[in-house]
């Protein structure tokens, strides 16, 4: 069974990605969310690159003590931060195959508070 919800996300992830392209002005905000944690990456497509990174396990977030949400919010910050000191303003977000629901709208949540625009 867990293969077929696998499948089904991949033709998600793959039917998202054609229409979410990064550059290196205006990258792609990536999500991959597993059981405990959540990674997100700013990457530039063009050059097949990743600007930042951030995730659940950073120590800062990590020591923590707080509910996954709370913690995938933290997460959203982290990398808005990471993108303003590159001098980004503007992402395209590109939630993975997920529902955009529960963790991973608490990534974009914390990402627009932040400061960053998508």
């Amino acid at each position: 069974m867990s293969n077929n919800k696998t499948n089904a996300r991949q033709k998600i992830r793959y039917r998202i990605r054609k229409k979410v392209i990064g550059s290196n002005s205006v990258p792609r905000l990536s999500v991959f969310r597993s059981n405990s944690d959540i990674y997100v990456q700013l990457i530039d497509d063009s050059n097949g690159q990743t600007l930042a990174a951030a995730s659940s396990k950073q120590k800062d977030i990590a020591a923590q003590k707080a509910p996954k949400i709370e913690k995938s919010k933290m997460v959203g910050e982290a990398i808005a931060r990471k993108a303003s000191e590159l001098g980004l303003k503007k992402v395209v977000f590109d939630r993975g195959g997920y529902l955009y629901h529960g963790r991973v709208k608490a990534v974009a949540e914390g990402a627009r508070q932040a400061g960053l625009d998508f």
